[in-house]
């Protein structure tokens, strides 16, 4: 089974967050690994899915980085099983080239992904990018509306009373909506302000968006809260449907869904 990878410096470094590694090529857990070690982290490794669960349970992440392509486990059940657990934050990393794998890996709850061959400078950007999102607010007034409420400082989302299990992005999202109800966003807009990215693939805002739905509206094939707006993206629209706004159900000229 892989060791841990051990940091050449004291490892209880203030703040660190422990960040699980699972690659089964181990140049590439190497690189990584190493890339992350320098960044202030402290990191474990696996080389398969059984043995990224087993370390997860022993020392349970602030974050994963997974290859999609695993040896007997793939990712994706690595990424399932990782998420009925508990909550946290994923990065996936893919050889693949394919739009739909991609979509495949946010559908299962990954909160970014990296196409290999990656730059490791960009991969510790992301890393930080999503460790920043995911650490607890300052105290903050909680967002209530249509039923939905979310406390930001504990990153708590309900709807009716019920909790909804959101991954990382999905409450983010949901919050900047709650936000600014009333308004269209294209999804080069919603990527820049939820994401904090000024460019990447847009079908990463359509799967979130699609996934949120499916959370928060009481009938997501006919969403009345997360409305299409035609041409342009979505609009958040707390009374529900308020004129019209185009297909909700296939997509619209911009892909939007």
């Amino acid at each position: 089974m892989q060791q841990p990878y051990e940091r050449t410096e004291d490892r209880a470094t203030a703040g660190a967050a422990r960040i699980l590694v699972v690659d089964d090529d181990p140049t590439v857990a190497e690189v990584v690994a190493g890339y992350l070690d320098r960044a202030g982290h402290l990191v474990d490794r696996a080389d398969d899915g059984p043995t990224a669960l087993t370390r997860a349970a022993a020392h349970w992440p602030d974050l994963v980085v997974l290859d999609l392509m695993l040896p007997g486990m793939d990712g994706l059940e690595v990424c399932r099983r990782l998420r009925d657990r508990a909550p946290v934050p994923v990065i996936m990393l893919t050889a693949r080239g394919d739009e739909d794998d991609r979509i495949m890996g946010l559908e299962v709850g990954a909160d970014d992904y990296v196409t290999k061959p990656f730059s490791p400078r960009e991969l510790v950007l992301r890393v930080e990018s999503v460790l920043r999102r995911s650490r607890p607010a300052p105290a903050a007034a909680a967002l209530s509306t249509a039923g939905l409420t979310l406390d930001t400082g504990a990153r708590r989302a309900t709807k009716n009373g019920a909790e909804l299990a959101l991954t990382l992005r999905e409450f983010d999202l949901l919050a900047f909506f709650l936000r600014h109800p009333g308004r269209a966003y294209s999804r080069e807009g919603l990527m820049q302000a939820v994401w904090g990215w000024d460019f990447g693939d847009l079908s990463t805002v359509t799967v979130h968006v699609r996934r949120l739905r499916a959370k928060v509206e009481d009938d997501p094939a006919r969403p009345r809260l997360i409305q299409t707006v035609w041409g342009v993206g979505y609009r958040f629209e707390p009374s529900g449907p308020s004129g019209p706004s185009g297909p909700s159900g296939p997509s619209g000229p911009d892909g939007a869904v």
